[in-house]
């Protein structure tokens, strides 16, 4: 083939540091909005990206010019430095070290997008790491529990 054609959609997760809620109402829809931007500057094209106060959830596409672990790095490293900038209560703020990836089928992706719509309504009877449990269960991830937390 003399074309790459690529298409791989992501489900991504992560959490803040020792679960704070640190994502403010006031600030979540400018937070979302700037990740958005993060992944459309490395040709990763943001589809939704949802959350809640400890976590956010990135739908997007993967690029074939960019491994998995440098999006991830660029979303965590800049998002960090530009929450802090946001407000003094966020000075020290931080992801936590790991995040949660899995492609997504095309076929699967509504039904994805609606999942991260609806983060505040889900949240108010489920927690993230029950969400992060039943996420890697679903998606039959090997995980040791000792290790998924901060």
């Amino acid at each position: 083939m003399s074309q790459s054609l690529v298409k791989i959609y992501l489900h991504i997760t992560f959490s803040t540091k020792y679960h704070e809620p640190l994502i403010f109402e006031e600030i979540e829809k400018e937070l979302h909005n700037y990740l958005a931007e993060i992944c459309a500057s490395i040709e990763c094209h943001p589809i939704k990206i949802g959350g809640y106060d400890d976590h956010v959830h990135i739908v997007c596409s993967l690029s074939r010019k960019i491994a998995l672990m440098n999006l991830i790095e660029e979303l965590k490293t800049s998002s960090s430095g530009w929450m802090k900038s946001k407000d003094v209560r966020l000075k020290k703020f931080y992801w936590q070290g790991g995040y949660y990836a899995v492609s997504v089928n095309p076929a699967d992706l509504q039904e994805l997008i609606n999942y991260v719509e609806n983060q505040r309504e889900h949240h108010k009877k489920v927690t993230y790491k029950e969400e992060v449990i039943a996420l890697l269960k679903k998606n039959r991830i090997a995980y040791d529990e000792r290790y998924v937390w901060d």
